[in-house]
């Protein structure tokens, strides 16, 4: 059988499809679950966090930060904030410079840079 007899035969091949769409029928559920509202209601969802990042799990002031920069950018509409922005977000959680510089964290053995006052 060659493909054009696959193509004539009936039985074989259907080419239109356009009188019986299952999407327009209104078939009842056992429960419908396209709404999301059940997955809302049952808390706080963990959108804020990386699912990139997940190899650890995060101490209190970890998540308390990436939620207040969830927080901003979705508020701000600022998918990508600057690092100006960042600083406005850890001022507003009530950081603020009160010690002496320290070694930089991670294999850095070098101090974090300073500038002098104007």
């Amino acid at each position: 059988m060659n493909t054009d007899d696959i193509l004539k035969d009936p039985a074989l091949c259907v080419t239109d499809r356009r009188g019986n769409d299952r999407r327009k029928r209104n078939i009842p559920v056992a429960m419908e679950r396209r709404s999301g509202k059940d997955r809302r209601d049952l808390g706080e969802r963990r959108r804020q966090i990386d699912p990139t990042t997940c190899e650890r799990d995060y101490n209190n002031d970890e998540i308390e930060f990436m939620k207040a920069m969830d927080q901003y950018k979705r508020e701000n509409r600022r998918p990508f904030p600057t690092w100006s922005e960042v600083l406005e977000v850890l001022r507003a959680m009530g950081y603020r410079k009160v010690a002496e510089p320290t070694v930089m964290p991670g294999l850095s053995t070098t101090m974090p840079p300073t500038t002098t006052p104007e």
